[in-house]
């Protein structure tokens, strides 16, 4: 049987790896019982993970001639004479609407209804979700006649709910077990009270074994006092860690430094107080060598905006970069802040439409695609940023214009997750597009 590829924009492709069925058409009766049966329209609804009476609805509505798809014997007639070409360019518009993902054009998607009775495309590439037209009449077939649920989904959705309730549990386990540290600590400091209380008293007209040993309850009560001192310090949670991984999650590498450093200062006060309070305090070094980072990161990003503003391409922009001061990691950032400078939101269409820019400054080794991934992390991890939505979507287009490889993009993540930006939301966004990236590669290795 013939294959084609899936979508008309991916029809000259020859190595487009989604393929379905050309279609077959055949004529039957004559006059008022004329039909049009499409042979193959089970195997092309296979290929398009669909039922196979959407498609044949759809070419009723769009024709405005009453269609069947029987169930047990696979047909799909429509009424009236149909040419072969009509049929196949109503399928087109079918798969524009009801199969491609609206941000990546992979044919690789999910239909979901929402409970407000809204039908959804969720993408397994990029994860991207797109909004069908409700407006389209067989939006209302597919509401009352959803597609079958995967096997498995039912069981992710019940763990789902169990890792929700688990969690609850445990907010409330933590914030029982803070009350009844508080009721402990009031408890033993008014005991801590009493018995101070009371040994004033033994020292003003007590014998002489009194004076000898203190008394015992205050030695316990003491012990519970230090023990106590030590859970809070657990529960607040202040150390130079902790801050410096919260900081890292909304400031850049940069700016995190510069703001770890005014922390370090803070907690080498105290002690440099201890050892030296009357010797003056030289001023930190390092608070400017962070200044300095950030100017000439800022002065290469105006550097290279003025290298591409002349227009250069190809190997007279790898020169130019080249010819800048600063290692090649942050020559890499400054090049790819400057390229998306300005953009709000859409990155990968911006990214599809300097894709030639991008080829040539990886073009150079294959050490400049990590390069390049780790400079879409900075971009990404900028406070406010709302690149971190579409990270997926910029692999993506990556991807498919031949400008990183997967190996170096599977290698970049496994690097982000072992580092100490593992908590940010980027590899989370990432992790459905290197899922699909692995299972493609293991599907064609198994074919």
């Amino acid at each position: 049987m013939a294959l084609q590829n899936i979508g008309a924009s991916n029809s000259d492709d020859a190595f487009y790896r989604y393929k379905m069925p050309k279609m077959i058409t055949k004529v039957e009766g004559r006059g008022n019982g004329i039909k049009t049966n499409i042979v193959n329209m089970v195997e092309i609804a296979k290929a398009l993970a669909r039922p196979a009476s959407y498609t044949t609805k759809y070419f009723g509505t769009e024709l405005g001639a009453q269609s069947k798809f029987d169930e047990k014997t696979g047909t799909s007639l429509v009424n009236g004479a149909h040419e072969t070409a009509k049929l196949a360019g109503l399928l087109e518009n079918f798969i524009n609407r009801y199969v491609q993902c609206y941000g990546c054009s992979n044919p690789e998607t999910e239909i979901l209804i929402t409970k407000n009775q809204m039908i959804q495309l969720k993408c397994a590439a990029c994860g991207f979700v797109s909004d069908v037209d409700m407006r389209d009449k067989l939006t209302t077939f597919i509401l009352k006649n959803p597609p079958e649920m995967k096997k498995g989904s039912k069981d992710k959705k019940a763990l789902r709910r169990a890792e929700k309730e688990r969690l609850k549990e445990g907010e409330t386990a933590d914030e029982e077990l803070k009350k009844l540290k508080k009721d402990v600590k009031k408890k033993t400091s008014s005991k801590d009270g009493q018995v101070k209380t009371t040994s004033s008293k033994k020292k003003a007209g007590g014998s002489d074994e009194d004076h000898a040993s203190p008394p015992r309850t205050h030695t316990v009560d003491k012990e519970d006092e230090d023990s106590d001192d030590d859970d809070v310090q657990w529960q607040t949670d202040t150390s130079l860690e902790a801050a410096r991984q919260r900081i890292q999650e909304q400031l850049n590498t940069v700016t995190a430094d510069m703001v770890m450093l005014s922390t370090d200062e803070q907690e080498k006060k105290p002690k440099a107080a201890e050892k030296e309070r009357e010797s003056p305090k030289p001023p930190p070094e390092n608070h400017t060598t962070a200044e300095n980072g950030f100017k000439t990161h800022v002065r290469l990003v105006q550097e290279v905006k003025a290298i591409l503003n002349t227009g250069v391409a190809g190997n007279q922009l790898q020169s130019s970069l080249a010819l800048l001061s600063g290692s090649a990691q942050d020559v890499m950032t400054a090049f790819y802040e400057a390229l998306l400078d300005g953009v709000e939101k859409g990155f990968a269409k911006e990214v599809v439409k300097r894709k030639s820019y991008f080829a040539a400054a990886v073009s150079q080794n294959e050490g400049s695609q990590l390069l390049l991934l780790r400079s879409i992390e900075q971009f990404c991890l900028k406070p406010n940023s709302a690149a971190v939505k579409e990270v997926a979507l910029v692999l993506k287009a990556l991807y498919d214009a031949d400008v990183v490889e997967e190996e170096y993009i599977v290698k970049w993540y496994q690097e982000g997750l072992a580092g100490s930006n593992k908590d940010s939301s980027i590899w989370k966004n990432s992790k459905p597009f290197i899922d699909w990236l692995q299972s493609a590669e293991s599907e064609s290795d198994g074919e």
